[in-house]
């Protein structure tokens, strides 16, 4: 990127003022994308804004302690409408509103505007970007953004407010620094984008920390995400590697799906410090509050399967290793759920998942893998010392369909009850063990019973 330096100050902004800061940021983000690019410097100190645009070859520089705060009307994120220096095409300005997850299916799924369209009002955050190439975001220490949990009756499950960062079909993006809090929506939503490094980022609370969907060659590392959400999220990204991470979330610390995924050294555990906002109140919403009176904190699970056909997949999903990691307290190490109840389970599932050299401790339903009959799932369980929580010893440790094979190498498992260690509504499926001791467990017994799984 070009060197030169365009600060906010001189654009018009003011510090630790109430008013809405927006179009001086906009305004020197302009002119250093006009200037050729370069990097546009926050100060300390407080400013409210709305949506703001970067664009190719900038370089938003929060300073030490800048704090950027998130409006709490709506109204002030729509500026992306009003671009005239790089207009959206026309068939990106949907303005579609959010879609519940039960109307995907009644409409049989398909294409959802509202997600895939950069100019939906679902697609609003505080800091966008769209079709832009080597953009960045880089905090100093103290630097924070404060997305104010705003309240929005008109977004997603009629309480979500902006996103943190909102950025579609760009290349080389890097986010480096800061801490991120309280967004209304997602900290970070990245579609369809190329080049993706988030490194020493703190997001706290709110929803998704890390949502990245039909991207390609994302780097994560040495972050510390603790969110009432999910906090690594999204389906069809490529050549992905998540490294030495701290991670505790109230829903689920990946809900990921892809090709050639690699999670490691990372110390994931559950209850999580936030909650999960979607079980707060109606009045709660309302006012931002943090805390609920009857909010959830534990984690539902270490890794969820992030399948849907709402785009078409680019590769086949699977190669997917967790390695070198601690599990503590959650409740499923693994969940994925093909057979019809789960919005977000409706597709391709992975042909493999893979853990390795693992410490899982206090898991309480044990693993869910229901796959399709197209594709034999593969489970590999390497060097695992795993623990079933005491009052929750009468599950399996698998509940699955269409297994391909569950192969044990080296692991420890203790704290069930049952007869069986893997129970099977479909016919097929083995069960290889390599110096492990399943005792007198029968590796296999076949269901009678309905097939029974609560979404996650």
């Amino acid at each position: 990127m070009a060197d030169q330096i365009f600060s906010v100050l001189d654009f018009g902004a003011v510090a630790n003022s109430e008013a809405v800061q927006t179009a001086a940021f906009q305004a020197a983000i302009d002119a250093c994308f006009l200037a050729g690019g370069g990097e546009v410097t926050v100060p300390a100190g407080s400013f409210v804004i709305g949506d703001i645009r970067l664009r190719s070859n900038i370089t938003l520089h929060l300073l030490e302690d800048a704090v950027l705060l998130g409006s709490k009307e709506p109204r002030d994120y729509l500026n992306i409408f009003h671009d005239k220096l790089e207009p959206l095409p026309e068939e990106q300005l949907s303005r579609t509103l959010w879609v519940g997850p039960r109307l995907w299916v009644a409409m049989n799924g398909g294409f959802k505007k509202h997600l895939y369209t950069v100019g939906s009002y679902w697609n609003y955050g505080l800091i966008r970007a769209a079709y832009a190439e080597n953009v960045a975001v880089i905090g100093e220490r103290g630097s924070r953004i404060d997305g104010r949990n705003v309240f929005d009756r008109y977004g997603e499950e009629q309480y979500r407010g902006p996103h943190g960062f909102n950025m579609h079909f760009c290349k080389n993006l890097t986010f480096r620094g800061y801490t991120i809090q309280n967004t209304g929506n997602w900290a970070h939503a990245i579609f369809q984008s190329e080049n993706v490094t988030f490194t020493g980022l703190t997001v706290l609370a709110g929803h998704d920390a890390l949502h990245t969907r039909a991207c390609t060659n994302v780097e994560i590392s040495d972050c510390k995400l603790i969110t009432g959400d999910d906090c690594v999220a999204g389906f069809d990204n490529i050549h992905v590697r998540v490294k030495n991470c701290e991670i505790s979330s109230a829903c689920s610390a990946f809900r990921y799906g892809g090709y050639d995924i690699l999670i490691e050294d990372c110390n994931i555990y559950g209850p999580c410090p936030y909650q999960f906002r979607g079980n707060f109140l109606r009045e709660e919403k309302e006012a931002g509050a943090e805390v609920s009176v009857r909010a959830r904190r534990n984690m539902l699970s270490c890794l969820t399967n992030f399948v849907t056909d709402d785009l078409p997949v680019r590769h086949a999903p699977g190669k997917i290793v967790m390695r070198n990691c601690t599990v503590k307290n959650a409740d499923r190490l693994f969940h994925m759920n093909l057979s019809g109840n789960e919005s977000w389970q409706r597709g391709n599932p992975p042909t493999d998942v893979t853990f390795e050299n693992m410490k899982v401790e206090g898991c309480k339903m044990g693993l869910t893998a229901y796959s399709v009959p197209e594709v034999p799932f593969r489970l590999t369980l390497k060097n695992v010392d795993y623990s079933c929580a005491e009052e929750h010893a009468e599950y399996p440790f698998l509940r699955t369909a269409h297994l391909g094979e569950l192969r044990l190498e080296n692991v420890k498992i203790t704290g069930y009850a049952r007869e069986e260690l893997v129970r099977s509504w479909s016919e097929g499926g083995s069960v290889v063990t390599e110096n492990t001791d399943i005792g007198a467990l029968v590796p296999i017994a076949r269901a009678d019973e309905p097939f029974v799984c609560r979404p996650i």
